[in-house]
């Protein structure tokens, strides 16, 4: 067994585990804190040092953060403050906890965990694997190997004022009101846009309200193949923990 811990840093809440990479599988019942308010740097650090001590851990981690990473740093941010550009996310957090940290866009190590342990194991090709929740994620694989840092619910869909998450991502469903068909109609038409972009193979779907699957997904009609994310939320726990001891499929530029 080869162990390691991942947090996986959200809009609304922070889950951490430590996880056996080599199956997935979490060691211990993942533990969550809301994400705090703003989420400047100082505070979400703070955040993270809790979820380590909670478990005792003693080594390297990974976390799983929502902006595209280069080099280690954030380039802008959608849910968290906006002081977070620019920053260096892994010195931030080492600094914090005492202990090599490892940064990978959370989206990215969320696919990465599906690819390696779930519903894209062994499959060639174009993966898209998207993920719903207070935003949308997404991440990219190509013959097994990830595209880092795609950020699709960022695109605008033609007829939108806003980008693609403002419209389609799962709290939206609640903020607007809408029943199971209508929010599936917009799922409906940001995938059949990340067709004419892409033209995946697979779409593996996973995010918070994967675990609603049985209920929304016979409604989705697309031509891509399509199937619910295996490892559900704990998917981004997973990525991040595999991305803190070099998992292969994890490497990307993400420092």
């Amino acid at each position: 067994m080869s162990a390691a811990f991942g947090i996986d840093i959200g809009g609304s809440g922070m889950k951490a585990a430590p996880v056996d990479v080599d199956t997935g599988e979490l060691l211990d019942k993942r533990y969550r804190i809301p994400t705090p308010k703003p989420g400047t740097p100082g505070e979400v650090a703070e955040v993270v040092a809790e979820l380590v001590t909670s478990f005792g851990w003693d080594g390297p981690v990974g976390c799983a953060f929502p902006a595209p990473i280069t080099g280690g740093t954030v380039k802008w941010v959608a849910h968290l403050d906006d002081s977070w550009a620019g920053v260096d996310v892994a010195k931030t957090m080492s600094v914090r906890i005492g202990a090599p940290v490892t940064i990978i866009n959370d989206a990215d190590a969320a696919g990465v965990a599906e690819m390696t342990h779930g519903a894209g194991v062994g499959r060639p090709g174009t993966v898209c694997f998207t993920a719903f929740g207070t935003g949308i994620g997404s991440s990219v694989f190509v013959n097994g190997r990830l595209v880092p840092n795609t950020e699709f619910g960022h695109l605008y869909l033609a007829g939108h004022a806003d980008d693609v998450e403002s419209y389609t991502a799962a709290r939206v469903r609640k903020r607007d009101d809408l029943d199971w068909p209508a929010w599936v109609g917009r799922v409906q038409e940001y995938l059949e846009h990340l067709e004419k972009i892409i033209s995946p193979g697979l779409f593996i779907l996973g995010g918070g309200i994967s675990k609603n699957f049985d209920v929304w997904g016979p409604l989705l009609d697309i031509d891509t193949e399509f199937v619910v994310a295996e490892m559900r939320n704990n998917a981004g726990i997973v990525g991040a923990a595999m991305a803190s001891v070099g998992g292969d499929a994890a490497r990307s530029d993400t420092g």
